[in-house]
């Protein structure tokens, strides 16, 4: 007979996992039990970070980013960027990246031998792999350096490409930050101190020799992706297979070969099949009651593409046109509602549903809390929906 969890034990999980119902230890802890913190929008680490300890301000994620070097930010999963742990960096890199740089080099090979401008690279491959090597070179002399600084020092990153010729879209841009991509997803470079605040998107960058002598611990692509798997089902599981391999970004093939090295157990979940770790079949302990301010992207909402057990009928006004979630307010395993920060710095927020009075004021203490923890700096969504726009902007 297939085993049964329900929806209260996959929101359990949820909040002991993630620490949403009882605090992480350190910034470490944090990134390790979500396995990989989303990063596209730098202030989500920040945000993500303090709703799970409550106490760490910006320069304790700060010290582990630049200083210790124990988190990494490094493209992943689905061409994203992500700030994860060293032991977690080289899965995502074998099980990942690897195969993204592959992808993403043969077409900015294909790009450069067809749509350069105002001529065509000849011998696209050999060109790239000679611009990478002296753009590696240049940066390494630099010890750090911007996109500009690197194109001053290499002028091939400025190579142009037309892009979509002939249509209303198109444009004409230099290579430099597609050259820059496939060095970072390669692992020859990191990302490292932001440009401007903690909340800036642009950084300089660092050779990885340099930023992390040690490197990446080796693994073999197979092993990689079943370990990362098996991580995944522990931090986000139970749930359908489905979502294991939204969340990767890898082929149906690739999934079912992780899933059957790591031998997981089939389970219902409430009328969808699923499958659970074959050691974790034991249920956990249900957490006091507990709400969390998140941001957008965060990894409790990012997690799965199935989310009606945690999201239920608030997609419409949480979600931007591409599938991006903002701001979110959870209660006991489920988002009931959306939040904002003002220009004044003011932290609101508004519930989708009737959740009580005990659980709007516990939510209304937690919004004091998140905008004190701003104190002067103002944060604005990269990806901004329906919501937020309508509270950022209410008088």
């Amino acid at each position: 007979m297939t085993p049964k969890i329900d929806v209260r034990q996959r929101r359990a999980r949820l909040a002991a996992r993630h620490h949403l119902a009882t605090p992480a230890e350190s910034v470490h802890a944090v990134a390790d039990a979500v396995v990989a913190l989303h990063a596209t929008d730098p202030a989500t680490v920040h945000l993500s970070t303090w709703a799970r300890l409550k106490r760490e301000g910006v320069a304790d994620v700060e010290r582990a980013l630049y200083d210790e070097r124990s988190l990494i930010r490094m493209l992943g999963m689905r061409r994203t960027v992500f700030v994860v742990g060293h032991e977690n960096a080289a899965l995502v890199q074998a099980a990942c990246s690897a195969d993204i740089a592959k992808k993403q080099r043969r077409l900015l090979e294909q790009h450069l031998g067809t749509q350069g401008h105002p001529e065509n690279v000849p011998e696209p491959d050999r060109w790239l792999a000679e611009v990478e090597d002296a753009t590696e070179r240049a940066l390494k002399a630099r010890g750090s350096a911007t996109a500009q600084e690197l194109s001053q020092d290499e002028p091939r990153l400025r190579q142009q490409l037309l892009m979509a010729k002939g249509k209303p879209y198109e444009a004409i841009a230099n290579v430099t930050s597609r050259v820059l991509f496939q060095l970072a997803v390669d692992g020859r470079i990191v990302r490292g101190r932001p440009r401007g605040s903690w909340i800036s998107s642009q950084h300089y960058w660092a050779t990885m020799g340099d930023w992390l002598p040690q490197g990446f611990a080796e693994w073999d692509a197979d092993e990689a992706r079943a370990e990362l798997a098996r991580r995944w089902l522990f931090a986000y599981g139970p749930a359908p297979v489905a979502d294991l391999r939204w969340w990767t970004g890898w082929t149906v093939g690739q999934t079912k070969k992780a899933l059957a090295a790591v031998q997981p157990i089939e389970v219902d979940l409430d009328g969808v099949p699923g499958v659970v770790l074959a050691d974790d079949l034991e249920p956990v302990e249900e957490p006091a009651p507990w709400v969390a301010l998140l941001p957008s992207l965060d990894p409790a909402a990012m997690g799965w593409i199935e989310r009606d057990w945690y999201l239920g009928p608030h997609r419409a006004p949480l979600f931007d046109g591409t599938g991006n979630i903002g701001p979110t307010v959870w209660a006991d395993g489920r988002i009931v509602g959306g939040w904002a920060q003002r220009p004044d710095g003011e932290v609101v927020h508004h519930l989708l549903e009737d959740v009580g009075a005990e659980v709007e004021r516990a939510v209304e203490t937690e919004a004091n809390h998140l905008a004190e923890w701003f104190g002067e700096v103002r944060v604005t969504p990269r990806m901004r929906t329906p919501l937020e726009r309508r509270l950022a902007q209410r008088t």
